[in-house]
């Protein structure tokens, strides 16, 4: 059998007896039937626990903390900065990201940006199923959606690694000890105006990781594998 984990948005601490909301006490009982006695885990940025069931009742699972089986993760800080696209591709990407290991996801407006609104309730969705699924236990954050004014005022000293087509530049070095943040284009690129500014900052670095044009969502997802081996390496 699977083992089950899920992300509980409460305070979890040894010996904790409470109660799953209606949608995950249906997943557990209804979808992956587990009983009575059996356990599973519960994980937020605390870390993760493992859980027994006390009893189903009227559709409610109602469980009890065994014990602590991980402490919280202190990983390498990794965000993706990003324009909104379609949505089974945003979908993906966001599910990708996550599983691959960013920490903030940072939805911007460009010139050429075809998207101009995001659903956050269904993406939060999809980073905690992903969240979930590749045994990650501190939740990515998404920000609000902002200019592209505003996110080169806001992450001016940051360093940024641009995923730029017309780049000559095909290595990078990473400080694993301070944020990184990728930053991916919209579906048709960023305007010259818009490329410039970004060249112009401070701790900008950019990257050309194919000689192919490439999908956002595939850019994101390659530069993001490149960044991660990166730090894994260090």
């Amino acid at each position: 059998m699977t083992y089950i984990r899920l992300f509980y948005k409460n305070n979890l601490s040894d010996n904790l007896n409470s109660n799953l909301d209606r949608s995950q006490s249906h997943y557990i009982s209804k979808v992956m039937r587990i009983k009575e006695g059996e356990n599973f885990s519960l994980f937020n940025d605390g870390g993760e626990w493992e859980a027994k069931i006390n009893e189903i009742k009227k559709g409610i699972v109602n469980f009890i903390i065994v014990k602590k089986l991980k402490n919280s993760e202190n990983n390498s800080e990794m965000w993706l900065a990003f324009t909104p696209i379609k949505l089974n591709y945003l979908n993906f990407m966001i599910q990708k990201a996550t599983e691959l290991g960013v920490t903030k996801f940072i939805p911007i407006l460009t010139e050429r940006t075809m998207v101009r609104d995001l659903n956050s309730k269904r993406l939060n969705k999809v980073i905690i199923e992903a969240s979930e699924q590749s045994n990650r236990i501190k939740l990515p954050k998404l920000e609000k959606l902002i200019k592209f004014k505003d996110f080169t005022k806001l992450y001016k000293n940051n360093d940024i690694i641009f995923g730029d087509l017309n780049s000559t530049n095909n290595q990078i070095k990473i400080n694993k000890d301070r944020p990184v943040c990728i930053l991916i284009g919209p579906e048709g690129d960023f305007s010259e105006n818009e490329r410039k500014e970004i060249l112009d900052l401070k701790n900008v670095k950019s990257l050309k990781i194919n000689k192919n044009i490439l999908r956002t969502e595939t850019a994101a997802i390659s530069i993001i594998s490149i960044i991660s081996f990166k730090i894994l390496s260090q």
